[in-house]
């Protein structure tokens, strides 16, 4: 699609593969975004397709879509056709499924969001909030002319977020577990973050600490270029580990991150965990470096030891965020178990636009109902936070 908005002279274009639309425009857009992430900068977005990991054949058809004003890039967006509802972390499989009960296509549908990585940011980058506009608009004029059942924003920033609810789209909140520096008085390292928390929950994190440590367990720490090609390959094989324990198969290919050891090295942190001289689980972090802010991403194990996971994915990494001065770390889709690790409870929120009217008002009413339900949730999580008063 390739058209022109004559009121602001806009020409919206959307694009097949990442590659199509200049690097360095796209990422200077990004980075104007207030919240904007590792994940949609240019160079993972395109390692994403170019790695085979989200591609036509794995049901992720790149339909990139941007917004040029006189010749300069003012808006984009992260965009697929998705063939299923895989690697989402908002589940809609109730909705496609009433579809096909009522003799309707679901899929393929449109979908704004960073493939397999459930991080709230910027969807539609944008120059300004007409041009904001005017990737929404062009989002559901791609749908509608190409007769798809929907389309959807995943993980939204506050401005979108706000765009979105604006234009009439219906919104669903769902909640995550983040780590927040304290403020005005940053932690001082991790016994003074332990320090804030209620009794029985520092004494269960330190039973665990100390468990992992009396199994013989240490880290190493790795950050950036300091992260070998050996590193990479071990981690690999704990990634793939974990996905072959739960009888499924890996979303991202070792080319994806061969990709982001060449063009994203800096964004990104490995703890390795040693026994008896033998590596034998790994942690990566995302990080970004100038915001301060870190993203648990990936782990896995060769062997089976207690409270491990605890120690890589949650203990380990806020130990380093502590010390660096980071300001935030989010730990991923759901868990609440994540709570009595000082992971604190925030709504992400995302938007849908459903062409068919009597399905779009069955999902509003069913958002209504289940926004309610997660309002009491935060409400109740709340009420049970593991710090103290």
């Amino acid at each position: 699609m390739d058209r022109r908005d004559g009121s602001n002279d806009y020409v919206i274009r959307v694009l097949d593969n990442p590659t199509e639309v200049d690097a360095a425009a796209w990422d200077a857009l990004h980075d104007a975004q207030p919240s904007a992430t590792p994940f949609t900068r240019h160079a993972y977005l395109d390692a994403l397709t170019a790695s085979g990991s989200a591609t036509e054949e794995t049901g992720w058809q790149p339909s990139f879509l941007t917004v040029h004003q006189g010749g300069e890039l003012v808006g984009a967006c992260p965009l697929y056709l998705k063939s299923h509802s895989y690697g989402e972390y908002v589940f809609d499989w109730a909705w496609a499924d009433a579809y096909h009960r009522h003799g309707l296509a679901y899929y393929p549908k449109l979908l704004s969001a960073v493939p397999f990585t459930p991080v709230p940011g910027p969807r539609l980058m944008a120059r300004d909030a007409p041009a904001r506009l005017a990737l929404l608009q062009g989002i559901r004029q791609f749908a509608t002319q190409a007769g798809l059942s929907s389309a959807h924003l995943l993980f939204l920033d506050a401005a979108d977020q706000a765009a979105a609810q604006e234009a009439g789209w219906l919104m669903r909140r769902t909640v995550q577990f983040h780590w927040m520096q304290r403020e005005p008085t940053p932690y001082a390292d991790f016994a003074d973050f332990l320090a804030d928390m209620t009794r029985d929950k520092r004494k269960k994190i330190q039973q665990e600490r100390r468990r992992v440590q009396e199994a013989g367990i240490t880290f190493t720490v790795h950050e950036g270029e300091a992260i070998s090609g050996e590193d990479w390959d071990f981690f690999y094989r704990c990634y793939t580990q974990t996905y072959r324990e739960h009888r499924s198969t890996p979303y991202l290919t070792r080319d994806f991150f061969a990709r982001m050891q060449g063009n994203m090295a800096r964004n990104w942190l490995l703890f390795i965990a040693w026994r008896d001289g033998s590596r034998v689980a790994a942690s990566l972090i995302a990080i970004d470096p100038e915001r301060g802010h870190a993203f648990g991403r990936y782990w896995g194990a060769m062997d089976a030891i207690s409270h491990l996971h605890f120690e890589a994915c949650y203990y380990q990494p806020l130990e380093w965020c502590i010390a660096r001065g980071f300001r935030r770390f989010e730990g991923g889709a759901q868990g609440e178990h994540k709570m009595a690790r000082g992971l604190l409870p925030v709504a992400t929120w995302s938007a849908h636009w459903l062409a068919h009217p009597q399905f779009a008002e069955a999902v509003a009413q069913h958002l209504a109902r289940e926004g309610e339900g997660v309002a009491d949730y935060l409400d109740e999580l709340n009420s049970r936070r593991p710090f103290k008063a």
